[in-house]
């Protein structure tokens, strides 16, 4: 059977300034320090190098997750995020999109995140690979631990 893998989606899969580039400047403005409630803003993210790939191999080794929040005063999130998955990760990542505020909810062996003390990922009762720290800089370095 295969090992369970949960990967965060901003600063993990997507580069969430990469989106803030993309807002026009009335939206920029208006949503200034809340971007993330700016409406359409995660459809525009760009991946983060080699998060693609990555992704890919590893669905081929575990049964992987894309788990990740929808902030709560933007309806589009969610929609968005789905848009994303689905022009980036195809049908590897069909059906396999998780929104929730408490990510230890979710049973798994290893859980991809940036974050330590938000959502619940410091009660994951899995392994917490801290994504861009200096353990897990990168998703090669990633890749090269969990293969």
């Amino acid at each position: 059977m295969k090992k369970i893998l949960y990967v965060d989606m901003v600063n993990v899969l997507v580069n969430f300034k990469s989106g803030m580039d993309k807002l026009d400047k009335a939206t920029y403005e208006k949503y200034n320090e809340n971007w993330d409630e700016a409406p359409g803003i995660f459809a525009l993210m760009e991946p983060i190098k080699d998060a693609i790939e990555s992704y890919k191999l590893l669905a081929d080794k575990f049964d992987t997750y894309i788990l990740s929040t929808s902030p709560w005063n933007n309806p589009s999130a969610a929609h968005d995020k789905v848009v994303w998955v689905q022009k980036h990760l195809g049908d590897v990542a069909h059906k396999r999109l998780i929104l929730s505020h408490n990510k230890h909810l979710n049973v798994g062996d290893f859980l991809i995140d940036d974050r330590h003390d938000k959502n619940g990922v410091d009660k994951f009762t899995g392994e917490h690979i801290h994504f861009a720290t200096n353990k897990f800089p990168d998703w090669k370095s990633v890749v090269a631990y969990l293969i």
